[in-house]
C-alpha cells in the first residue's frame, strides 16, 4: 500500500495538511496562527478552532495541487485524534472523516505524539527502533522508549509545565513576546549562557521533568535584580534560561539512552527547533557514539506530514479507525 494519504493536523494553533505516499512527502502546507494569539500572550482555544475552520478547506486544495493529485488518487485520509485542544481537534478530525466517508476511503485517527515519533523518518529512512525519543512541545515533554514501531513505553514526562510552555511563560516575564521559544532563542544569541545559574530541577529522577520551579526562580531573580539596580542584560537572562532548559532536556535524554541501552536517539516537537538544543544534542550524542535523528525545524513543529507518516504505517498494518470514534484531548501515547 503505497498510494497517497491525505493527512490533517489541527491539535493546537497550526493547521497542517499534507499528502504522503510511502516515505515520500508529496506536499506539506501549514497555516500558523501566531499573529492571532500573540496579542493574548498564548493560545486561545476558541480562536484556534475558528481559525482552523477558516483555513482547512483552502489548505486541502493547496496540498492536493502541490502534490499533483486528485481526490480520486487517494488511498486513505488521516487526522490527529488527540491529544490537543478539543475544539481544534474536532475541526480536522471531522473534516477528514467526512471527506473519507464521501470518497469511501479508509479513515485513520492518529496519535499526535506518534506523529512526532515518525517525523525523523520523513528525512532519515535509516531511523528505526529500538530507540529513545525526546518529545518536547508546548503541551508535552516526554521521553519514550521505542521498542518497535507501535510499541512504546513512556519512560518519563513533565510533572508540571512542558518545556515549550516554560519558554512561553518565561518569555512573557522577560517581555520578549509570543511564542516564547523562538523569542528566547533569538535573544540568547547575544547573551552569555553562564551569566546566571538557574536551577535544574528533579536531578534525582532520571527521566522526569519539572519546569515550574525555574519560572519561580527567574521571577525572583528579576525582582531582586530590579530592586538592587543591578539587572543583567535581557540577552544574558534569555541565554541563561535557555541553557537551564536545554541542560535538563539533554541530560535526561542521555540518561534514558544509557538506562535502556539504546544506541539511537530520535526527537520531535516544536522545542526541537531550538538551535541550542539541537547543537547540544548533536555534540553530546557524537561524544558518546550515539546515532541522532532530529528532523529539520519545519518538521519539528506540528505539521500534516508527520500525521501522514504515522498513517502510512497504520494503513500498512491493515488498520482503520471506526467511524464512530471521536477525538480524545487527553489521549495517551500507545492508546490508539
Amino acid at each position: 500500500m503505497n498510494g497517497p494519504i491525505l493527512a490533517f493536523e489541527t491539535s493546537c494553533d497550526e493547521t497542517g495538511v499534507a499528502v504522503v505516499a510511502g516515505d515520500r512527502v508529496l506536499s506539506n502546507v501549514l497555516s500558523s496562527q501566531v499573529e492571532l494569539h500573540s496579542r493574548f500572550g498564548g493560545v486561545v482555544p476558541e480562536v484556534a478552532a475558528r481559525s482552523h475552520v477558516e483555513a482547512i478547506r483552502g489548505l486541502t486544495h493547496q496540498a492536493l495541487m502541490d502534490a499533483g493529485i486528485h481526490l480520486n488518487d487517494l488511498e486513505a485520509v488521516a487526522a490527529t485524534q488527540g491529544p490537543g485542544l478539543v475544539g481544534a481537534l474536532l475541526v480536522g478530525h471531522s473534516f477528514a472523516k467526512a471527506l473519507a466517508w464521501s470518497r469511501r476511503l479508509p479513515f485513520l485517527g492518529i496519535d499526535h505524539m506518534e506523529g512526532h515519533l515518525f517525523s525523523p523518518r520523513l528525512e532519515y529512512p535509516d531511523f528505526r527502533p529500538p530507540a529513545v525519543a525526546l518529545l518536547a512541545s508546548g503541551g508535552h515533554t516526554q521521553l519514550v522508549h521505542m521498542r518497535d514501531w507501535g510499541d512504546y513505553r513512556i519512560l518519563g514526562e513533565t510533572i508540571d509545565d512542558a518545556a515549550g510552555e516554560a519558554f512561553d511563560k518565561l518569555a512573557r516575564v522577560m517581555g520578549l513576546g509570543f511564542p516564547g521559544g523562538p523569542a528566547i532563542d533569538r535573544a540568547s544569541e547575544a547573551g552569555d549562557p553562564a551569566a546566571v545559574r538557574f536551577p535544574r530541577a528533579l536531578s534525582q529522577r532520571r527521566h522526569h521533568f519539572s519546569f515550574s520551579g525555574l519560572k519561580t526562580s527567574v521571577n525572583t531573580f528579576l525582582e531582586k535584580a530590579a530592586r538592587s539596580g543591578e539587572l543583567p542584560s535581557r540577552e544574558d537572562v534569555a541565554a541563561s534560561v535557555q541553557e537551564a532548559i536545554v541542560d535538563v532536556l539533554v541530560q535526561k535524554t542521555l540518561n534514558a539512552a544509557e538506562d535502556t541501552g539504546a544506541r539511537v536517539i530520535g526527537a520531535g516537537g516544536g522545542v526541537l527547533a531550538n538551535r541550542r538544543l539541537r547543537a547540544r544534542l548533536a555534540d553530546e550524542t557524537d561524544r558518546r557514539g550515539l546515532d541522532l535523528y532530529v528532523p529539520s525545524p519545519r518538521l519539528c513543529v506540528d505539521n500534516g506530514a508527520m500525521i501522514g507518516a504515522a498513517a502510512v504505517y497504520r494503513l500498512e498494518r491493515g488498520e482503520a479507525t471506526p467511524w464512530g470514534a471521536g477525538v480524545d484531548p487527553g489521549l495517551r501515547l500507545g492508546a490508539v
